[in-house]
């Protein structure tokens, strides 16, 4: 055996710690030798750019290689792809394909992301109904993200009672989780049984991790927040997080 599947784990450790340039040919080096995990982290650093030029086209090359050895993620970052029109044209119908075998294969995110398609319609017919029931899978697989979408079926009373201490509990747990909307929900939340100041580190939490899409929807929120309080000194810890970044 030679190359790169010849290598012994502290090479492979040496060769992941050097420079994102060094890194990045490691890890094409491994994904041209047919190894699955690295087609798709080589797909994904070719997407943000990191190590390499941008290239959304051959990332979404790289995933489908993956994809094709039964790389569950892989899969998922193909339908992403589509989903979002990355080095290919947005196709919703395949994007929700895509999720679904990556959900029905066990994988959190594909539950996730066919959750969402579920919910908006986007490719798939929409089915509230079982879009909560792929959240709450992957919730009790720890993704944040999902039980912070739970949260909102139950805030907003989508296919189950409304039940706004099942909903602060769901926020609670993503924000937690690292999930910047849980932080923004769980904030929400806390103010509203005027626990102000513990809302301010959440809305803090929020402002280092959030995107600067969400950010700017949630600084709009905040001006326009009935409570007087969210709407001075929240968008002051918001912002306050964001500079951390």
């Amino acid at each position: 055996m030679s190359g790169v599947e010849g290598m012994s784990a502290e090479e492979v450790a040496r060769r992941l710690s050097g420079s994102p340039e060094d890194r990045a040919d490691f890890v094409r080096d491994a994904a041209e030798a047919g190894i699955a995990e690295a087609q798709a982290v080589f797909g994904q650093m070719l997407l943000d750019g990191a190590g390499v030029a941008t290239d959304q086209r051959a990332g979404f090359a790289w995933f489908n290689r993956a994809a094709a050895q039964g790389h569950l993620m892989a899969l998922n970052m193909v339908g992403r792809c589509y989903d979002l029109g990355w080095g290919v044209g947005v196709d919703k119908r395949r994007a929700a394909e895509c999720f679904r075998i990556a959900a029905e294969r066990g994988l959190d995110w594909g539950m996730y992301n066919y959750a969402t398609a579920l919910t908006l319609g986007e490719g798939v017919a929409e089915d509230k109904a079982a879009a909560l029931a792929w959240f709450e899978k992957a919730a009790a697989m720890g993704n944040a993200k999902a039980l912070n979408y739970v949260g909102s079926f139950y805030e907003d009373g989508w296919v189950v009672e409304r039940d706004l201490a099942r909903a602060a509990q769901c926020y609670a747990g993503a924000a937690r989780g690292g999930d910047f909307r849980g932080c923004f929900n769980h904030a929400r939340m806390l103010s509203n049984d005027g626990c102000d100041d513990e809302a301010l580190k959440w809305l803090e939490a929020c402002g280092r991790t959030a995107n600067p899409p969400f950010l700017a929807k949630a600084r709009k929120w905040l001006r326009s927040a009935p409570n007087a309080f969210l709407h001075r000194d929240g968008a002051e810890a918001l912002d306050a997080g964001a500079a951390r970044t």
